[in-house]
């Protein structure tokens, strides 16, 4: 949940497909960001994502029992779950979805006034043209300051 809220990633394209070691070597950066590999995400874009120091301290002692090599999340099991709990949203009369926190990350960032192309790297939004493509590729620790 904190993941996907605070990262904005997608729950099928991205979220279900990261491994143990992805999160292994972020959470050892000083500045941890996940290297997301293009055959993780929708639009086939490498692209880094920060993590919250909220994610970190929630992520760490998941990591202890775990291979580099294995899914960090049962992304299926838990949308299951969340379609038999069927969590009603405070606002409206709609269940709670996955794609939802996805929605809450990029309303906050703009509550946050998130910096507009930080955002969209992250999110991977309209970044497959020449620019993004060839030119634009920020470092780590930029990504992660911003």
């Amino acid at each position: 949940m904190l993941l996907g809220a605070f990262t904005g990633q997608r729950p099928q394209a991205t979220i279900a497909r990261l491994l143990v070691g992805q999160f292994r070597n972020a959470i050892g950066l000083e500045k941890p960001v996940l290297d997301i590999l293009p055959e993780q995400d929708k639009i086939r874009m490498q692209h880094y994502c920060p993590l919250h120091p909220y994610v970190v301290e929630v992520m760490a002692p998941l990591l202890c029992e775990l291979s580099d090599e294995e899914l960090m999340f049962k992304q299926l099991s838990f949308e299951r779950w969340l379609k038999q709990q069927k969590v009603t949203l405070l606002h409206g009369s709609h269940h709670f979805v996955p794609e939802d926190l996805r929605k809450f990350c990029e309303q906050m960032g703009d509550i946050l006034q998130w910096d507009q192309s930080n955002k969209n790297y992250i999110l991977t939004h309209g970044v497959s043209g020449v620019d993004w493509r060839f030119y634009k590729h920020p470092l780590p620790e930029n990504v992660y300051d911003v």
